[in-house]
């Protein structure tokens, strides 16, 4: 029986050849595992101006968002690093927005992989209830 996120992390790992980067050299993929199984990507966008970037995680939340999807089962990372590397904060906040409990797998192009969930890489994250007109 296959892993149900081997075609999420395909599509990551996919991701990862588009990406943009280069100031850090470091490409990174992300795709996630929408509520109804569909799958987005996104890749790493970097800028002369670095603000501007966007993390691969951000710019596959933000196709997700653009076609609809609001609820997410799990998020795979791909990177060329040795290491599984968790999404940086920014990334986390974002997605805990939507999905605080998904899944975050983290994988290496050494094929070395890491698994969290969100809301323990993020415990205490800024909700919509974190806000005064939500109470």
């Amino acid at each position: 029986m296959t892993d149900p996120l081997d075609r999420v992390r395909a599509e990551a790992r996919a991701a990862m050849t588009q990406a943009y980067a280069p100031y850090s050299g470091f490409k990174v993929g992300a795709a996630l595992l929408c509520e109804d199984l569909s799958v987005v990507a996104g890749c790493n966008v970097e800028s002369a101006s670095y603000p501007c970037g966007v993390c691969a995680e951000r710019a596959a939340l933000a196709a997700a968002v653009a076609r609809g999807q609001r609820e997410f089962r799990a998020v795979v990372i791909v990177t060329d690093a040795i290491e599984p590397t968790p999404p940086c904060g920014m990334c986390r906040q974002a997605l805990a927005e939507f999905s605080p409990g998904m899944s975050v797998v983290s994988r290496a192009t050494s094929g070395r992989e890491a698994h969290w969930i969100l809301s323990d890489l993020l415990p205490s994250p800024f909700t919509p209830s974190s806000l005064p007109s939500q109470h």
